[in-house]
């Protein structure tokens, strides 16, 4: 079964026959999370570094922001069975959008926030494609861990 994530949200799951994907990440990006040995995966699609910029809205969308996002999915995660210190973790996304190279780079605010907070949880980065100025397609097989980006109708294996 395919579950998609929206903008600004996450799924996770346990079952094997599940296909988690995201759609046009461009400044956004998109984490996967898989433990290999609970085959249990999830991906979050977040749009903004830090909930510290407007605690109201991160209330009401936690899965919007970085940090709120990344640790409400992983607490999901782990309430599956996974561990989290096995967790194989890849990124994609934070492109510079619409000639948005200035001091107010979204994309790349949101790869330094993402990096940072994983570093903070001593979770590690695996396999990433970051940057750049086209979106990206996302995607997680849970029943194996493969993560595969798509970028100009191209696929590649994470």
């Amino acid at each position: 079964m395919k579950l998609n994530v929206d903008i600004s949200d996450a799924k996770v799951s346990s079952k094997v026959d599940d296909v988690i994907a995201t759609y046009c990440l461009g400044s956004c990006i998109g984490v996967t999370a898989y433990d290999p040995l609970a085959k249990v995966g999830g991906l979050l699609h977040f749009q903004l570094p830090s909930s510290r910029t407007d605690h109201r809205r991160s209330e009401q969308k936690p899965y919007m922001f970085a940090d709120t996002g990344m640790k409400l999915m992983l607490s999901s995660l782990t309430s599956m069975g996974a561990d989290a210190k096995k967790l194989k973790i890849k990124l994609a996304g934070g492109a510079a959008m619409l000639n948005d190279n200035c001091a107010t780079n979204i994309g790349k605010r949101n790869y330094a926030s993402i990096r940072q907070l994983l570093w903070k949880l001593g979770l590690f980065i695996e396999k990433e494609d970051c940057g750049g100025s086209l979106p990206r397609n996302l995607s997680l097989n849970v029943g194996d861990g493969a993560v595969a980006v798509k970028i100009n109708g191209k696929e590649k294996r994470l």
